[in-house]
């Protein structure tokens, strides 16, 4: 049992026993997912209204990506902990978001309802497949969409180095065919990513994993949740900006 999430990933659910009573539910992980959801939406509303109040939001970028980073590692390596700290990743999740969308909203009008919705849609509707059986995780489809989301990562690594360098990645920030071409292949990579959380959760469920583990799983859902809708304001952006 594999997720490429790193904080879904094989041994999540390994050696934990939850008391009678006391187990993980599909129930519980989406309501404690859409708990998350709302106090991102809360805290990126907040950054949201600093920027178009013309106040510098810098600090609110920063300590977002810096603290939801630090959260994020704490909650992964200890997951007892998630019931405290899924919620406040999402809030910090939050100022980043909310800076990044206001940014590309000043650029592109329109982008981040589209972005949202774009998210959302893919999110029920993957869901809706799985569920349905439309979609089954085999092991060379989890492989598959674990070595692509490595690769992926890697090369956002790369480009992240090379930019200190003034170089970069050819392609992948660049608005032509080619670069709305790999901006498509990541958007379904990590919207696969998505598949793979869902069944990686089920099985939890199956091992009878303890309560807080819903807390973990809703910040596992939400980590991929962030990097898909990132992913759909770059496409959004390089698609309006090749016309």
């Amino acid at each position: 049992m594999r997720s490429s999430n790193p904080s879904l990933g094989k041994d999540t659910f390994y050696g934990l026993q939850a008391e009678r009573g006391k187990m993980m539910t599909i129930q519980g992980t989406a309501n404690k997912t859409f708990i998350l959801f709302l106090l991102l939406c809360t805290t990126a509303l907040f950054t949201w209204y600093q920027y178009f109040s013309g106040n510098n939001i810098q600090p609110l970028l920063w300590i977002g990506f810096l603290g939801g980073f630090v959260v994020a590692l704490i909650t992964i390596f200890v997951k007892k902990v998630a019931p405290y700290t899924a919620p406040l990743y999402a809030l910090l999740e939050g100022l980043a978001i909310g800076g990044i969308s206001a940014v590309f909203e000043t650029q592109f009008a329109g982008i981040t309802t589209q972005a949202i919705l774009l998210t959302l849609g893919t999110l029920f509707s993957l869901l809706f497949a799985y569920r349905s059986g439309l979609i089954n995780v085999t092991a060379k489809f989890r492989l598959g969409i674990v070595a692509a989301t490595g690769a992926i990562f890697f090369v956002y690594i790369v480009d992240f180095i090379l930019r200190f360098f003034g170089m970069g990645v050819p392609f992948i920030h660049e608005t032509g065919i080619v670069g709305i071409l790999i901006s498509v292949v990541i958007v379904i990579v990590a919207a696969l990513n998505l598949v793979l959380d869902f069944d990686f959760i089920e099985k939890g469920v199956e091992q009878r994993a303890p309560k807080y583990m819903e807390w973990y799983s809703a910040f596992g859902l939400m980590v991929t949740l962030v990097w898909l809708y990132l992913e759909m304001l770059r496409l959004i952006s390089k698609i309006r900006s090749d016309k």
